[in-house]
C-alpha cells in the first residue's frame, strides 16, 4: 500500500478592482494598460499579454464605461500611422494599481508565514462573480422614477452626459430598491441596438438614442460588430447584419445613433 504524500496548501490571493461591485480588472487588465503606454499599440500590448486584439478593446471599452473617462486614446495618423497611449487617468490608475498590488502582495505572504500549519484546516472558497451575455454595460445614477399604470420607468444618468432610460415592472423597482440618486447598473443587448446615420432626422418611438462616432467595426460573413464611440466618454456595441453595415455605409469615423427601446434596457445594481 502507497503512501500518499502530504500536499502543501499555500495562501495567494490576486487584486481586482471593482466599480460599486462591478468588476473593473486585474491584473490582467492592468498588464494590458501598461503593455499600451510601452508599446503605443494595441496589436502590440494584446500579443505581449496573450490577449486576443478583439479581446483587448472589448476589455478597454468595459474599462473606459465603468471608469467614466477614457483611459486610452487614439493618435491621428500621420507619416508614421496612428497608434494608442493611456491618458493621464489611465497613467494614474496603472501606477496605483502596481503600488497597491506590491502591497497586496506582502500581506498575503506575511499572513502566509503567521498562518503556517493552520491554513490546513481552512475551507476553500470560491469567488462568485455575476456574468452576463449583454455586451453594452452602463454604470450610473437614477435621476428619475415615473410610476406608471403597469411598469415604471426609470431614468439612469451615465458618464459622458448620457441619459438611458429603462421599462420595468413595479415589482422590480421594489425588489432593486430604485429610487433618484440610486447606483444602477443598464445592460443592453448589442442585438437589441438599431443603427442610423447621424444626419437622420426620422423620428423613432424607442426612448434611447445614443449619438457618436464609429470607432472600429469587425466584419462577420453574416455580421458586423460596430463600435461606437460616444462624446464625453464611454462607448456603445451594436450587431447589425452585413448587407444592413454596407447600406448605410458605415465606416470608421461616421457619424451614427444607436437606439433601443427602453423594454430592451435591463438594470442590475451592485451588491
Amino acid at each position: 500500500m502507497t503512501q500518499q504524500k502530504d500536499k502543501l496548501l499555500a495562501l495567494q490571493g490576486s487584486l481586482w478592482l471593482t466599480v460599486d461591485g462591478e468588476n473593473f480588472g486585474g491584473p490582467a487588465r492592468m498588464a494590458l494598460l501598461a503593455k499600451i503606454a510601452e508599446c503605443g499599440s494595441i496589436t502590440h500590448a494584446a500579443k505581449a499579454v496573450k490577449m486576443s486584439y478583439k479581446g483587448a478593446w472589448d476589455a478597454i471599452d468595459m474599462m473606459n464605461n465603468l471608469a467614466g473617462e477614457p483611459l486610452v486614446e487614439r493618435l491621428a495618423g500621420g507619416k508614421g500611422g496612428g497608434g494608442t497611449r493611456l491618458t493621464a487617468r489611465g497613467e494614474q490608475l496603472v501606477r496605483n494599481f502596481q503600488i497597491v498590488e506590491r502591497e497586496h502582495q506582502r500581506f498575503v505572504e506575511q499572513l502566509g508565514r503567521q498562518g503556517g500549519d493552520l491554513a490546513n484546516d481552512y475551507l476553500l472558497i470560491r469567488r462568485v462573480s455575476m456574468k452576463t451575455s449583454a455586451r453594452n454595460q452602463f454604470f450610473g445614477k437614477v435621476s428619475s422614477v415615473r410610476p406608471g399604470a403597469v411598469n415604471d420607468e426609470i431614468e439612469l444618468d451615465v458618464a459622458g452626459g448620457h441619459k438611458i432610460v429603462a421599462v420595468i415592472t413595479h415589482a422590480s423597482t421594489a425588489e432593486l430598491g430604485l429610487r433618484v440618486g440610486s447606483d444602477a447598473i443598464a445592460l443592453i443587448k448589442a442585438s437589441s441596438i438599431i443603427l442610423a446615420l447621424g444626419d437622420d432626422t426620422s423620428r423613432f418611438s424607442a426612448s434611447n438614442r445614443l449619438t457618436g462616432t464609429i470607432g472600429r467595426l469587425q466584419e462577420g460573413a453574416v455580421n458586423t460588430e460596430v463600435v461606437i464611440d460616444l462624446p464625453g466618454a464611454g462607448a456603445v456595441t451594436a450587431i447589425v447584419t452585413r448587407e444592413s453595415s454596407i447600406g448605410l455605409g458605415l465606416a470608421s469615423g461616421k457619424a451614427v445613433s444607436a437606439i433601443f427601446n427602453a423594454s430592451s434596457v435591463i438594470l442590475a445594481i451592485p451588491e
